[in-house]
């Protein structure tokens, strides 16, 4: 995958208009690799909410996720899209080189991001490859978040995170609520789902 999540068209044989408000809806949809793991799972999911996918390890979380982002396949089922739909999808671990003389401004600038809240300013001067795995978890959330995408996939996005910088997640999520975009968000931590979502849905 590539280092930045960045904002992309989704087009596979089941894109179409979602319905009225939605920007992606699931009819029972399986999913898995060589075979289902995890369905029937139904949902929608509107602009302005953050609708939280909770389940134990296992539970095939991820797996949905990157079959509604294509990386996997689809058994049955239906996924459907607004039209022209882009898509931010940030895997639980972000790819990153040993070696990246990049900048943090470098990162936001390739993903069309906005600048950060104050907290991750200081971020921006900073090479990568310097940043610990925290810092750039939240840096590519931020990415996300702030970029071209109408809807942001984000698996297991606390992986990594100290409790303070699980509350500036928190923070930057909360922020991003209600703006033209969706947000579905994968954890296994409900108190964190509970705090920031609109919704949650659990699989199990």
């Amino acid at each position: 995958m590539p280092l930045v999540p960045h904002a992309r068209p989704v087009q596979d044989a089941v894109q179409a208009d979602a319905g009225t408000g939605s920007l992606l809806s699931l009819e029972d949809v399986r999913a898995g690799y060589t075979r289902p793991v995890v369905g029937p799972v139904s949902l929608s999911i509107a602009s302005g909410e953050i609708l939280g996918l909770w389940g134990a390890n296992g539970s095939g979380k991820s797996t949905l996720l990157k079959a509604i982002a294509n990386v996997a396949p689809l058994f049955s089922g239906r996924i459907r899209r607004a039209s022209d739909l882009r898509v931010a999808y940030q895997e639980q671990q972000p790819a990153r080189l040993t070696l990246m003389p990049l900048t943090g401004r470098d990162l936001l600038r390739a993903a069309a991001a906005a600048d950060p809240p104050p907290p991750l300013q200081r971020l921006l001067r900073m090479r990568l490859d310097q940043l610990s795995g925290g810092q750039f978890q939240l840096l590519m959330v931020w990415a996300a978040l702030a970029g071209e995408a109408q809807l942001v996939l984000l698996d297991e996005p606390t992986n990594n995170l100290d409790p303070a910088a699980e509350h500036l997640l928190a923070d930057l999520l909360q922020g991003h609520q209600g703006r033209n975009r969706g947000v579905l968000l994968v954890s296994h931590e409900r108190d964190f789902l509970e705090r920031v979502c609109t919704r949650r849905l659990d699989l199990s």
